[in-house]
């Protein structure tokens, strides 16, 4: 996998993210309420500090009250489109 590919998957990957949180009109800090973590651990993965692995993935968009497979769904398409 070419890292270009790589990087460009990832920053749709956080940018969704972000747009997601912010169609809900939570902050970082409710968000990471919901999660039960720190505020920073929000910013960190929305900055691309720090990536989510799949089960990470799956507890922000259950605090987010969106389904994993939509939000798969989702996200090739806004990755495509890209």
């Amino acid at each position: 996998m070419k890292t270009s590919t790589y990087t460009k998957a990832d920053s749709v990957f956080r940018e969704f993210l972000k747009e997601l949180r912010e169609e809900q009109n939570l902050t970082q800090a409710q968000l990471a309420k919901r999660l039960d973590v720190p505020q920073r651990y929000v910013s960190k993965f929305e900055t691309g500090e720090r990536n989510l692995n799949f089960v990470e993935t799956n507890l922000v968009c259950d605090a987010l009250g969106v389904n994993l497979t939509k939000f798969a769904a989702r996200f090739s398409v806004r990755l495509a489109k890209s």
